[in-house]
C-alpha cells in the first residue's frame, strides 16, 4: 500500500470533509467551503495529522483517526482493481440519521435505557459499503392454461360454466443496476432491506465524498456474488409475468424458459449509517439508508420495563377488584 490522503483546508489546515446538506466539501473549523486541498503522506500505519498509530484493517479503505478525528483515505484501495466506478453520495446527514432512528422507535414501549441515548449515539456511523451492481437483460417465456369461471342462477337452478384457454405469454426486460453488497461484515438480508435506492443520483466516484465517512473495498468479487444478482432478476421477472396472468380465475403452468443474458458490471460505494447497541452481553445492529433515511433493525426488550409494567397492571387489577368488592358489600 503506497499511503494515504487527507483533505486539508487551504484556509486553516483543518480536515474537509463532504457535507450531505451542502453537497460540497465544508471545513468545520473555519467554516468555508470548497477549500479542500488533497495530502497525500507515505505512512500507512501512522495519522498523516497527529501521528498516532492507524489500524487500517483487512478492508478498510477509509476510516476515522481515533485519536485526532481526521478523516484518512487510503490510496492504494481505490485504485486500480479496487476502484469503485461509482458512488452514490451521503444525503441523510449525522443529525437526520439520529432524528430518524428515534421517528422508528420512540413509540417502542419496552425500549431498554440508554437506547438512543447520546452516549450510545456516539458510535453512529457513517459507511460507503461496498456494493456489485448488475446488468441483466431478460426473456421469457410462458405457457400454461387458463380457467375462468361464471356462475348464474335461471329459476331455481344455479349454472357454472368454466372456459379454458390456452395462455401464452413473451416478455422481455432490461434490469440494470441491481445491488449486492460484497462487505463480510454488513448482513446480506439487512443490507437488501436498504433498497430501493435511487439511482439518479449516482456520480462518478471521486474520493472526496468519502472525507468525513469509512469505506470498505469490496470484499467479494463480482463473479462470486453473480448468483444473488440473477436470483433477484429471477424474482422480479416472475412478479412481472404474475401480473400480465390476472384475470384468470386458475391458471395451470406447462413451459416457463428464462433466460438472462449477462450486461455490464459496476463496482459502487453506497451510503448507510450504522448504529450499534450493546444489551447485556448483545450488540443489537441498525442501519439507515443514507440517501433516503429507511431504518431497518430489530429492538431489544427490556425485562425490567416488561416486569415494571405487568406487575403496575397487576396493582392496578387488584384495586379495582378490591373496589368492586367493597362495594358490593356496601350494597
Amino acid at each position: 500500500m503506497r499511503g494515504k490522503m487527507i483533505f486539508k483546508c487551504k484556509n486553516c489546515g483543518g480536515n474537509t470533509v463532504y457535507e450531505p446538506h451542502r453537497k460540497k466539501m465544508y471545513c468545520p473549523h473555519c467554516e468555508s467551503v470548497d477549500s479542500e486541498n488533497v495530502v497525500r503522506e507515505g505512512s500507512v500505519t501512522q495519522c498523516g495529522n497527529c501521528g498516532a498509530p492507524v489500524d487500517a484493517g483487512q478492508y478498510t479503505s477509509a476510516c476515522r483517526c481515533t485519536h485526532c478525528g481526521s478523516h484518512l483515505i487510503f490510496d492504494e484501495r481505490i485504485e486500480g482493481a479496487y476502484e469503485p466506478r461509482l458512488i452514490l453520495p451521503f444525503q441523510v446527514s449525522r443529525e437526520e440519521a439520529v432524528e430518524f432512528l428515534n421517528r422508528e422507535f420512540y413509540k417502542k414501549t419496552f425500549l431498554p435505557s440508554g437506547f438512543l441515548s447520546e452516549k450510545s449515539l456516539e458510535g453512529l456511523e457513517g459507511i460507503y459499503v461496498p456494493f456489485w451492481m448488475y446488468d441483466y437483460h431478460a426473456r421469457y417465456y410462458f405457457a400454461g392454461q387458463g380457467t375462468k369461471v361464471r356462475t348464474w342462477c335461471s329459476g331455481d337452478t344455479e349454472y357454472i360454466e368454466t372456459s379454458y384457454y390456452n395462455v401464452v405469454r413473451q416478455m422481455e426486460a432490461d434490469f440494470n443496476k441491481v445491488p449486492v453488497d460484497a462487505s463480510y461484515a454488513m448482513n446480506d438480508g439487512e443490507m437488501d432491506l436498504m433498497e430501493p435506492y435511487q439511482y439518479r443520483a449516482l456520480e462518478n466516484f471521486d474520493p472526496k465524498y468519502m472525507s468525513g465517512f469509512s469505506g470498505e473495498v469490496y470484499n467479494q468479487t463480482a463473479p462470486e456474488l453473480a448468483e444473488r444478482a440473477k436470483m433477484k432478476v429471477r424474482n422480479a421477472s416472475e412478479q412481472l409475468m404474475q401480473q400480465s396472468l390476472n384475470g384468470y380465475d386458475t391458471m395451470r403452468p406447462g413451459t416457463k424458459d428464462l433466460t438472462l443474458r449477462d450486461g455490464d458490471t459496476q463496482f459502487t460505494l453506497m451510503p448507510v449509517w450504522m448504529y450499534l447497541f450493546r444489551y447485556r452481553g448483545e450488540t443489537w445492529r441498525f442501519h439507515v439508508n443514507g440517501q433516503t433515511g429507511k431504518v431497518t433493525g430489530k429492538t431489544p426488550v427490556s425485562r425490567v420495563k416488561v416486569l415494571s409494567y405487568a406487575f403496575s397492571v397487576f396493582c392496578s387489577v387488584s384495586a379495582l377488584c378490591y373496589l368492586a368488592i367493597e362495594i358490593l358489600e356496601v350494597l
